[in-house]
């Protein structure tokens, strides 16, 4: 007779390797019965602690008290290698647990901090390489001499506007004012589980959104309305000539451009006549090519596509757009980061004079528009939330909460 009741697996109090462990199915007890007498219930095994590692918790019986004895006397031993085995499974389970092992949720964040902090010292560390290997670039006979031929300034067109009138500073104004909630938005719906409201059209019943994917549909909206206010307004100045390339020069003037930047010896700014190469084809990328694609691929993914137009869908599939239009999203976040921090950069009052003051002056007149146009964009952003949206959104169709 044994000294002890053999320990349950589940529970990680284990006897004497010599102790005998039953093996369920011998003599007539039925394998399940058996092992549901000894051991409990089979404990149900979830996902894995740390990637590729097995599920947890590890496989095993949950205790059942009061386990009938025919059970126990009625099942075989195993042998003292099968017990030491599942000891050793056990007591490792009840050792990461008194050790403190961190939880996986713990885990995973200690990860993310972990790599988002490798990433950061490898943008510092990256950024500091491109500057000194631009300058030393520059430190040769060949690169000096490309500079001469090649400045940074593209050509313009004769006749081509100096100055920005005061419709495109008003524009420059509402772009970015949308641009930041579209963004803001944008990133809600793609994150969000559950939306906290969804809108109804009138003119659809049968149709229901997110009230986050409405206002950014709605922003989507305005957007487009001021796009096409400001492209045309563009070509009918003549504003077009100081963003569309007209020569191949541009190119590698381009390059210089990039060449002086990334040395920290800035190109001559004189933006008020004319820009340098490499911010023509920034504007003209982000104007003619970003924008109609982010257009594009967002009248894909809205209502606005025609549900029967299944031969077009089938040619323009909804995921090719949602493969195209995150990354567009992504590129605008670049452009406006990196443009916001070369405006400051490279003489931070004339800039903002040229798009916000209409004037080509060192004074603080631009920056005070500018720091006003942020403080509204600031009150959007915070007031861009349901109690606030679902007053608006219900004057266009029906608001609810499922």
């Amino acid at each position: 007779m044994a000294d002890a009741a053999p320990a349950a697996v589940g529970t990680g109090i284990v006897g004497r390797p010599t102790d005998p462990i039953v093996a369920p199915g011998i003599d007539g007890v039925p394998p399940a019965d058996a092992a549901a007498a000894l051991h409990g219930r089979p404990v149900r095994r979830g996902l894995p602690r740390r990637p590729g590692g097995a599920s947890w918790p590890p496989a095993g019986f949950a205790p059942v008290a009061g386990a009938p004895e025919s059970a126990v006397e009625a099942s075989a031993p195993v042998t003292a290698e099968a017990h030491t085995a599942i000891a050793g499974l056990d007591r490792a389970a009840v050792e990461a647990q008194v050790d403190g092992a961190p939880a996986p949720e713990a885990s995973a964040s200690t990860r993310v901090s972990v790599r988002r902090a490798l990433a950061a010292v490898g943008l510092v560390l990256g950024a500091a390489a491109v500057v000194l290997v631009a300058r030393w670039l520059r430190t040769l006979d060949g690169v000096q001499e490309f500079l001469i031929a090649y400045p940074g300034e593209a050509p313009m067109p004769e006749g081509a506007p100096v100055g920005f009138p005061a419709w495109l500073a008003w524009q420059h104004f509402f772009n970015v004012f949308l641009m930041v909630l579209i963004v803001r938005s944008g990133w809600q719906v793609r994150r969000e589980r559950r939306p906290a409201a969804y809108w109804t059209p009138r003119w659809n019943p049968a149709r229901k959104i997110g009230l986050n994917l409405w206002f950014h549909q709605s922003l989507d909206l305005l957007w487009l309305v001021n796009g096409v206010v400001f492209a045309v307004l563009l070509f009918a100045t003549g504003q077009w000539m100081r963003i569309v390339p007209t020569s191949w020069a541009v190119v590698p003037n381009a390059i210089s451009a990039g060449l002086q930047y990334a040395s920290l010896d800035w190109p001559t700014e004189n933006g008020w006549v004319h820009y340098n190469g490499l911010q023509q084809l920034a504007y003209f990328a982000t104007v003619f090519v970003a924008a109609p694609l982010a257009v594009i691929t967002g009248v894909r993914m809205s209502g606005l596509w025609p549900a029967r137009a299944t031969a077009l869908s089938r040619i323009y599939p909804v995921e090719l757009a949602r493969v195209i239009h995150f990354p567009v999203m992504l590129y605008f976040i670049a452009f406006v980061v990196a443009h916001v921090a070369l405006v400051l950069a490279t003489g931070a009052l004339r800039n903002l004079n040229h798009m916000y003051g209409g004037q080509d002056a060192v004074d603080w007149v631009g920056f005070a528009v500018f720091a006003v146009s942020l403080l509204v964009i600031a009150a959007a952003w915070v007031a861009a939330r349901p109690l606030v949206l679902a007053p608006i959104a219900g004057l266009f169709g029906r608001v609810s909460n499922r």
